[in-house]
């Protein structure tokens, strides 16, 4: 697909794994067509990491607006509900979105709807954490109807708390909460969805490659700046490379080290994203992303 293929009219989401060039596809979007970029990544939503989740550099930002970068802190919670009243606010505005990013449950909940579950409570979601950072994933898992464990990625721990956390907090299943769900603030059809496909080894090459570009542009001080106000169970300190880069400024491991973790960790990020995208995203548009 070629960019003069694409209406201009129309809000254009783009979707894809890791390093697969997204956010370059976007700002040459913007910058040919108009429109602002609007950001998808959940990680990308905080502040504290601006160079290790690939947030755009200030030189970017000055080329097309971009929103939903880094307005969230460190400690905040910020759910895709969140997310999905902060995009529905830019759409009221009436400017034209390019919404870009690799987390594919906020595209989901952006143009299939979102299930009004209410706030967990504060016990449940304690307990949740505790089982989880014991380990216990297995547990919260066997916990679910088949439904539910059908619907969600299992392997994401994060996803499987919170299916458990529902189900304990409400007395119904997530996948019964899912099926009530009202309509999406976006229809698929009427949005250009773009899914970038990328070839697993030329994929990997470029993780490698923008992992050491990272440690070039700062990232170890970033490392060391969240040092104070380090909890591996915030959602901000899920940052791929952020743990591996934590442990190597307090002295447990190696530089390289840290480096081949990270490098490995995100790849097998990438991995599961391709893998939930082919799963769930079989209308959208597929680009080679090597041809961009």
């Amino acid at each position: 697909m070629q960019i003069s293929d694409i209406n201009p009219q129309k809000p254009v989401l783009i979707a894809g794994p890791t390093a697969s060039g997204k956010s370059a596809l976007a700002l040459q979007l913007a910058e040919t067509q108009g429109g602002v970029i609007v950001n998808a990544d959940a990680l990308q939503v905080y502040a504290n990491w601006r160079v290790l989740s690939a947030r755009p550099g200030a030189k970017d930002e000055a080329r097309a607006p971009h929103h939903l970068y880094g307005h969230v802190a460190f400690d905040a919670p910020y759910s895709v509900g969140h997310w999905l009243r902060d995009v529905a606010a830019l759409q009221d505005s009436g400017q034209r979105m390019i919404i870009v990013g690799g987390t594919g449950l906020y595209f989901s909940a952006l143009t299939d709807g979102l299930a009004e579950i209410p706030a967990i409570p504060s016990d449940v979601r304690a307990q949740a954490d505790a089982l989880r950072s014991n380990g216990a994933i297995e547990q919260m898992l066997e916990a679910l109807d088949a439904q539910t464990r059908a619907r969600i990625d299992t392997l994401n721990p994060m996803r499987v708390q919170r299916a458990w956390e529902v189900q304990c907090a409400t007395g119904r299943s997530l996948a019964d909460w899912q099926d009530e769900t009202p309509a999406p603030h976006l229809p698929l059809d009427e949005a250009t969805p773009l899914l970038l496909n990328a070839d697993k080894d030329w994929l990997n090459t470029r993780i490698a490659r923008r992992f050491d570009q990272m440690l070039e542009h700062g990232a170890l001080d970033e490392a060391r700046d969240n040092l104070e106000h380090w909890d591996p169970d915030l959602p901000s300190s899920k940052a791929i490379g952020a743990p591996e880069l934590i442990a190597y400024s307090r002295g447990e491991t190696t530089l390289d080290a840290a480096r081949e973790a990270a490098t490995i960790a995100t790849r097998q990020f990438a991995k599961r994203q391709r893998t939930w995208f082919r799963a769930r995203m079989k209308a959208w548009t597929r680009v080679d992303a090597e041809t961009i």
